[in-house]
């Protein structure tokens, strides 16, 4: 099945209510007017992308309309798209799919982080890299035992201690094994936490602290958002990007939600590049991003 077909099937709750939102109004008048553009902009809040998002897409949206002289409701629509396309920042291909780096993984809790990394881990070692794992969540019960289900599919070595052991050694560990093997990819789960607990946010400063002494290759931090937290997800990924400056993002459970934009606002209030999207359940369903097939998942095709 192709990226797009992908994308198109996990985000069709999200799509489905954006055009029935935009259908209305090309019913009500297929021209456009100040109610076609302030009801735009309303059905891109529907969807998640949050009021300064969508005024600035709508905003310049507008300047391009009349800058080509688009007089046809329809005919605009054809070209949101693009817009949308280009909120997103570049970079998140090289995180994960560029040179040797450890990866750590961070969010609070049912953020789907743990399968995140374990997917990662099968779709790396499959094509070609030597990867390992590290359980930096000694605190969840299950958090170990799922992580290494995940390591034995993907056959990657895993580093986890016992329940309650401390987080910041696992992770040093797991550094210095990766190094003994050649790993090129080092993948580690943190333990999830709320980003309103100072304490276990300064925790994770710790973790994030020491991984970045011991480590020799680049060390990223990628944080783990559930879509169907809407607008909480965007105060997630503040919070977390002021305590650790993060490198990228990666979305979950797009497939659960109508309010799939939040992929939008992320990178627009945080100028963070998004790394992958989680469409469904499957191994498969967590895809690289590409800007232009999110666009047109998320919203169809009007200018058809």
């Amino acid at each position: 099945m192709g990226l797009f077909t992908r994308f198109s099937e996990g985000l069709a709750r999200t799509r489905e209510a954006f055009r029935e939102d935009v259908n209305l109004l090309l019913n009500r008048s297929p021209e456009v007017d100040e109610d076609f553009w302030d009801g735009l902009e309303e059905a891109l809040i529907m969807s998640d992308m949050g009021g300064y998002s969508a005024a600035t897409i709508v905003d310049k949206l507008r300047a391009e309309a009349t800058r080509k002289g688009l007089r046809s409701a329809r005919d605009v629509l054809g070209a949101l798209n693009d817009q949308i396309a280009a909120e997103f920042v570049e970079g998140g291909d090289d995180i994960l799919g560029g040179e040797g780096s450890v990866v750590l993984f961070v969010g609070v809790n049912g953020s789907g982080k743990t399968t995140t990394t374990g997917k990662i881990a099968k779709q790396a070692k499959d094509a070609g890299r030597t990867v390992i794992l590290g359980c930096g969540d000694t605190f969840r019960a299950a958090a170990i035992e799922q992580l290494e289900v995940w390591a034995k599919r993907a056959d990657v070595e895993i580093c986890a201690r016992e329940r309650g052991s401390d987080p910041a050694s696992v992770c040093y560990e797991t550094i210095e094994r990766g190094e003994q093997i050649g790993a090129d990819l080092v993948l580690i789960d943190t333990a999830g936490r709320l980003h309103t607990s100072a304490d276990l946010m300064r925790e994770l400063e710790k973790v994030v602290s020491v991984v970045r002494k011991r480590a020799n290759l680049p060390v990223k931090l990628v944080l783990v958002i559930d879509a169907t937290t809407g607008q909480n997800g965007l105060q997630q990924a503040r919070e977390f990007n002021s305590a650790l400056d993060l490198d990228g993002v990666i979305i979950t459970k797009l497939d659960g939600t109508a309010k799939g934009g939040i992929a939008v606002a992320v990178a627009h209030y945080l100028k963070l590049p998004i790394v992958k999207l989680g469409v469904g359940e499957k191994l498969e369903d967590l895809k690289d991003f590409d800007a232009h097939e999110y666009a047109a998942g998320l919203l169809g095709d009007f200018g058809e």
